[in-house]
């Protein structure tokens, strides 16, 4: 039985459970960089977008949260983190998790962000072909 204790081989079991991808944003010009997995499951066509393209396929439920945590750490270096689901073109459900922080926010107009997201390895069917199984 695999234990969760984190030491060399914790890459190894993250890896096992969910992906991980690392993306980054400029403040200075409101650009986000994503990672090839993170675009592709976002259902962008460039790795580079602002956030209001980052976060249009995530559950409207959710998405004012996420839009008010970013503004947060847009305005005061902090950190931060998140959880939503992204609603794919196929109707599929993929969890997310996020966590990242922002600084460099002395000047006016300049800071970073910094963050990794967390695809875990299933998706969520939709509701009605949840409800239609026997």
């Amino acid at each position: 039985m695999p234990t969760f204790a984190l030491d060399e081989t914790g890459q190894e079991l993250l890896g096992q459970f969910c992906i991980s991808e690392s993306w980054s944003g400029d403040l200075s010009n409101g650009l986000f960089k994503l990672g090839e997995k993170t675009t592709a499951t976002h259902g962008l066509q460039n790795a580079e977008c602002g956030l209001l393209n980052l976060v249009r396929c995530y559950d409207a439920a959710d998405r004012n949260h996420v839009l008010a945590l970013f503004e947060q750490a847009a305005t005061t270096s902090s950190s931060f983190c998140f959880s939503t689901t992204i609603i794919m073109a196929s109707g599929q459900k993929q969890p997310l998790f996020c966590i990242g922080e922002s600084s460099g926010l002395e000047q006016r107009y300049s800071g970073s962000m910094l963050g990794i997201f967390f695809f875990p390895r299933f998706q969520v069917e939709p509701k009605t072909q949840i409800f239609n199984r026997q």
